[in-house]
C-alpha cells in the first residue's frame, strides 16, 4: 500500500495517491493532465482506455488511463450479465489484496480517479516494469513437440496452482485467467527457492470479501483453456488441482466432481470458439 502522497479530497470526487517518481515529477501539476500527456509505446488504444509504456529516468512503467465508458456500454454489460471495467480502481484494489496476501504481482505507483458519475469518470494507474520476464505463454509454446525438463514443468504448475489458490482465498478473481498473464522472472533459475512468477493485466478483476464459486470456476476454466495445448498429462492436472485446493486429492476428486466435469466442458467450448475466430480466412 503507498503511504507516500495520499489526497482523499473532502467534498471533491477525487482519489490521488502518487508514489516516487510521479510524485515529485507532477509537484504543482494536475496529475490527470499530467497522465494523459505521457508518451511512450501505445499497447492499447480504445475510445475509452489507453495503455502504454512509459520510462522515466531509465526505469519502465505501465500506464492505463481509463475515460469512462459511457452510460450505453454499462447498460449493454448488464443487460448480457457481464460485469464492466468503470475504471482503474479494480485493477488498483486487486493489487492492494494479492500484495496484501502474499500473492507476487505488480507494484503501484500511482492511481488517480476523480468523478462520482461512472459512465464518465477519468481514473488511470501506473505500475513498475516486470522486466526482465517471460510470459508463461510463451515460455511453454513448444512443450508439445518438445517436453521441458520434469522438474521445470512440475515446479511451474505447482507455483501456478498455488498463486491461482491464494488469489481465490484472498477474495480476487481475475476474469482473464490465462497462462499469458503469468510472467516468469528470467533474472533467476527456475528451481526451488529461485523462482518466481508475477500475475499481471488485473484491470478486470473483481474483489470481494470472499470469491463466489462462480468467479473461481470461469478463472479456472479460463486457465486450464490456455494450458490446453502445452502437453500437459492427467498427472499434470492431478498436480495443480492439490496444490491448488491445498487438501487431499481425493477429497477434490469428490468435493469437485461438477466443477471438473464443467470446466472440461468450459475448456473445449473456449477452444472451439478460438479455433474458429482464428482460422484462416476467419479474419
Amino acid at each position: 500500500m503507498l503511504k507516500c502522497c495520499r489526497q482523499f479530497f473532502k467534498g471533491s470526487p477525487m482519489k490521488l495517491i502518487l508514489d516516487e517518481p510521479f510524485k515529485s515529477l507532477w509537484q504543482g501539476r494536475d496529475a490527470f493532465e499530467a497522465v494523459e500527456a505521457l508518451q511512450g509505446e501505445v499497447f492499447r488504444e480504445l475510445e475509452a482506455r489507453r495503455t502504454l509504456r512509459t520510462e522515466v529516468d531509465g526505469r519502465g512503467y505501465f500506464v492505463k488511463i481509463h475515460r469512462g465508458v459511457g452510460w450505453g456500454e454499462i447498460i449493454k454489460n448488464l443487460t448480457t450479465a457481464k460485469a464492466p471495467v468503470l475504471g482503474a480502481g479494480q485493477e488498483w484494489r486487486a493489487i492492494q489484496r494479492l500484495t496484501e496476501a502474499g500473492v507476487p504481482t505488480m507494484h503501484a505507483v500511482a492511481y488517480g480517479e476523480r468523478g462520482f458519475n461512472p459512465a464518465d469518470q477519468h481514473s488511470f494507474i501506473i505500475t513498475e516494469e516486470l522486466a526482465p520476464t517471460i510470459s508463461l505463454e510463451d515460455f511453454t509454446m513448444g512443450w508439445a513437440g518438445n517436453p521441458p525438463d520434469p522438474a521445470v514443468k512440475r515446479l511451474l504448475i505447482e507455483e501456478v496452482a498455488r498463486m491461482t489458490g491464494a488469489m481465490h482465498r484472498a477474495g480476487v478473481n481475475h476474469r482473464d485467467c490465462y497462462i499469458c498473464h503469468f510472467l516468469l522472472h528470467t533474472d533467476r533459475p527456475v528451481a526451488p527457492g529461485t523462482l518466481r512468477l508475477s500475475i499481471i493485466d488485473l484491470h478486470r478483476a473483481q474483489t470481494r470479501a470472499a470469491t463466489p464459486k462462480r468467479w473461481r470456476n470461469k478463472d479456472l476454466a479460463g486457465l486450464y483453456f490456455s494450458a490446453l495445448e502445452i502437453g500437459l498429462t492427467p498427472r499434470d492436472k492431478l498436480r495443480f488441482l492439490k496444490h491448488y485446493f491445498q487438501q487431499p486429492l481425493r477429497q477434490t476428486l469428490r468435493d469437485e466432481a461438477a466443477l471438473l466435469a464443467r470446466m472440461e466442458t468450459r475448456a473445449a467450448k473456449m477452444m472451439d470458439r478460438y479455433k474458429r475466430k482464428y482460422a484462416p480466412g476467419s479474419l
